[in-house]
């Protein structure tokens, strides 16, 4: 107990020092003066309930609480005393000394939400005892005159006390289509659930708000629309007395949770005459539970919730709040800028590159918008030059820049999935981006197991709203396959440009990935420099327009294990200092013209020992047999929308001796693949080959037999493929076959009963394929999935194929994949 009022009394003096410093130093440092009054207005109320509880002696009852408190005080104090040190020419440090001071006022809104609870502990039950005693006597005087006070409260109109909805701030813009989506979703019939899903600062919230205001929902909900704000820690108890002293219920000492949801659910039952409308708003990952705990069974109940992430159990009633188009922007964004009656003196092209560079963020356009109203035109050119010149808008508004912070810090940096995050400013602006390429990063710069486990990082971000995973066409067996071709990645600009940013903080020659985008012969000043250091980087990231000279320069990066070359070029030359990247482990190489790109110095390639994996797309491949072409770590190779006319014909050397390792052949939509060459079938150690969305793919050569060692042999969509050769049954280890959308096929080769550790068959789109009576040999066969012309044969086949499970695949096809290859 005495250590315990010690560190009481240490606690009251450090926060009363720590506020008077705050409040000082809100005088003096005026370039973090609004950081500073948030604070000082956070903790100004809180003195006297500390002062108060330390004259009852109420200190914190668990001694490492106070300890830990006091030093989140000492460290605070000395945080402040270094943000007065910072003068005005040091700028630069300002975004670094902004997010320490949001962190700051995180830990300290904890200590102050501790302090509250400690203060309200000493009075809650005789205030539930109070609240009790005048309830009966209510109850009594209800009785008498013959109403219940259940019959009372169904009567309000108004929803009163702490659930009330709060009004819009300010006037809501450019949200009239999505306010018309939601209503119509959350009106219909059969929907007891709703998720607004966005990005932090998309306006959810907002959004929810004005829809509380629309008259026809005022009108269906009346006075029962309960509004809660969940955000990152909730507590069910403190929901749950908000929800009851919303209608002015008594709340009674609950003997558990289930006790007080059952108690609740009686009084919204109560109410049930008239529909309900529940809002969450703002619940975050692991929290989804909520949802299910108030999730009553009454009739016309709907629970509203936004949140920043993605639930996927609540996939079908997710409705995903899109930034704004480019006329709801400047609507918003001038609506901020300039005064009501004031008109704007700036040159309108100023304007519209300075709202482009929000990039439809609706919180973006406001405190930019706030940021520039009443300033002069220099301070809207500066604006403008610095996203002329490519700079983010995070630069220069450490206000957006804290808040869209807040999303990355509940990343788990164990897991790696922050420096996942991080790695997505790899790739260019407003690029979909296969999620393939960032598995093949991930699973060896981060030394995991299976693709399947970088894809669980990849879904964990999208849940969270840091990228949106699109899927061309939704095939769960290919999933289950931890095959990921059909998946890509898009990501909002202002996302992928904080992803830089945060990995922008190091001096270059520290930075854990360093990421350049080059036009002209305009290069970085670092790269320029006659005593350059080396890089420590372990990703680079190097993106060149059509108007990039070649010339490269030098620089030394030892250290990189990924190197990301986005380019856009007829001919593409690769950087001479690759020679020197002895730990080089994948190699991406994505062109982004419309046609093939020669690449020149592809021997640099060859003295790169520990390659791993090579994703080439639009690129003209050489052949892979030649004599100096050796790399004895390669294991996975990935062509993409390539010209391999040459890549696989027989040359000096046998592929097998130049990649000894390679476990992996991917070629994906190579237009010019009529035959595949003999020379692949000498990689006899190969375990996994998809040829897929090859359309003028005639013929499989006979040598593919020799591959005795494949696993995964996937042939989707090759639709002009007449046949598979009789040879394939010398695949003994294969387990899955996919030959979904090869039209053109009509009878499945007679040695395919040969194939007896074959577990699963892939044969959608072949309702003209015949089967052979050698079908029936294969006893390990588990799973076809096929049409619902096809599967009548091998229902029949089921007597002696016992253990087959047979499944009609319906497809799911996402015709957004066309913008891919626009």
């Amino acid at each position: 107990m005495a250590a315990g009022l010690i560190g009481g009394a240490a606690l009251g003096a450090g926060f009363g020092e720590l506020l008077r410093v705050i409040v000082e130093a809100s005088k003096s440092a005026a370039m973090f003066r609004d950081n500073l009054e948030e604070l000082a207005s956070m903790l100004s109320p809180i003195e006297p309930v500390i002062k108060e509880i330390q004259s009852f002696n109420k200190a914190f009852d668990k001694e490492y609480e106070t300890e830990q408190l006091v030093e989140i005080v000492k460290r605070g104090k000395k945080l402040v005393t270094k943000c007065c040190k910072i003068r005005r020419w040091d700028i630069i440090k300002k975004p670094y000394y902004s997010h320490k001071l949001l962190g700051l006022k995180k830990s300290l809104e904890r200590f102050c939400q501790i302090v509250m609870q400690t203060h309200q502990a000493r009075d809650i039950k005789e205030v539930l005892f109070e609240t009790k005693e005048i309830s009966v006597g209510i109850r009594k005087l209800s009785l008498k005159e013959g109403n219940s006070i259940g019959n009372g409260m169904c009567n309000q109109v108004a929803v009163m006390g702490p659930c009330r909805v709060p009004e819009p701030r300010g006037k809501v813009l450019g949200f009239d289509e999505p306010l018309k989506e939601l209503k119509v979703k959350l009106l219909k019939d059969g929907v007891s659930v709703i998720i607004v899903s966005a990005p932090g600062g998309s306006g959810k919230t907002t959004l929810v708000k004005q829809l509380c205001q629309d008259e026809e929902v005022k009108g269906k909900y009346e006075g029962n629309i309960f509004y809660v704000s969940v955000s990152k820690t909730p507590n069910m108890e403190l929901i749950l007395q908000k929800l009851l002293q919303a209608k002015d219920y008594a709340v009674p000492e609950f003997q558990n949770e289930e006790d007080g949801l059952n108690y609740l659910e009686q009084k919204f039952r109560q109410l049930a005459i008239i529909p309900i409308l529940l809002i969450l708003d703002d619940v975050w990952p692991g929290y989804e539970f909520l949802v299910h705990k108030l999730k009553f069974e009454l009739p016309d109940y709907k629970i509203l919730v936004t949140s920043r992430f993605a639930f996927p159990r609540f996939d079908d009633c997710t409705y995903c709040l899109k930034p704004l188009d480019d006329d709801n922007a400047m609507t918003l964004f001038c609506h901020n800028a300039f005064l009501q009656n004031g008109k704007p003196c700036i040159p309108e092209d100023i304007v519209n590159k300075v709202m482009k560079s929000c990039k439809g963020l609706p919180l973006a356009l406001e405190v930019v918008g706030r940021s520039l109203c009443g300033q002069p035109v220099a301070m809207w050119l500066k604006q403008a030059k610095q996203h002329s010149k490519g700079l983010s808008i995070l630069h220069s508004n450490t206000d957006l820049l804290a808040y869209l912070q807040s999303t990355l810090d509940t990343l788990d940096d164990e897991a790696g999935i922050k420096d996942c995050y991080l790695d997505l400013g790899s790739f260019p602006e407003d690029h979909q981006t296969p999620a393939t390429a960032l598995i093949d990063m991930w699973v060896e710069q981060y030394k995991l197991d299976e693709d399947c486990d970088a894809f669980i990082k990849l879904h964990e971000l999208s849940i969270r709203n840091l990228v949106n995973l699109v899927v061309m066409r939704k095939d769960d067996a290919s999933e289950a396959d931890s095959f990921y071709n059909d998946h890509f990645v898009m990501q909002h600009d202002l996302l992928r440009e904080l992803a830089i940013y945060q990995s922008s903080f190091d001096p270059i020659e520290k930075r854990r990935r360093i990421i350049v985008e080059l036009s002209r012969n305009n290069f970085p000043n670092w790269w320029l420099e006659e005593k350059q250091q080396p890089l420590g980087a372990h990703l680079l990231s190097i993106s060149t327009d059509e108007t990039f000279s070649y010339n490269w320069g030098y620089i030394q990066a030892p250290k990189v294990e990924v190197l990301v070359l986005n380019f856009r070029a007829k001919n593409y030359v690769l950087p001479v200092f690759m020679e020197k990247m002895v730990k080089l482990k994948v190699l991406i190489a994505m062109n982004d013209s419309i046609y093939p790109a020669e690449v020149s110095n592809f021997q640099l390639l060859y003295s790169l020992s520990n390659l791993k994996r090579i994703r080439l797309e639009k690129v003209l491949v050489p052949s892979f047999s030649t004599s100096s072409f050796q790399l004895k770590n390669l294991r996975k190779i990935s062509l993409v929308m390539c010209n391999i006319s040459q890549a696989f014909e027989k040359g000096t050397n046998k592929m097998s001796d130049n990649f000894p390792n390679l476990l992996e052949i991917d070629i994906d939509y190579c237009d010019d693949l009529m035959e595949l060459g003999e020379g692949l079938c000498d990689v006899v150690q190969l375990m996994k080959l998809g040829i897929t969305n090859c359309h003028k793919l005639r013929a499989l050569p006979e040598g593919i037999g020799k591959l005795v060692n494949l696993e995964v042999l996937r042939l989707t969509s090759c639709t002009d493929l007449m046949a598979l050769p009789e040879t394939i049954g010398s695949l003994s280890q294969l387990t899955i076959l996919d030959i979904s959308d090869c039209l053109s096929i009509k009878n499945l080769p007679t040695r395919i009963g040969e194939l007896l550790n074959l577990t699963k068959l892939c044969m959608r789109g072949c309702s003209s394929c015949n089967l052979p009576s050698t079908i029936t040999k294969l006893q390990h066969l588990k799973d076809v999935i096929c049409d619902e012309e096809t599967a009548y044969q091998w229902e029949f086949l089921k007597s002696y194929l016992t253990n087959l499970k047979v499944t009609v695949h319906e497809q799911d096809i996402n015709l957004n994949w066309l913008q891919i290859f626009v």
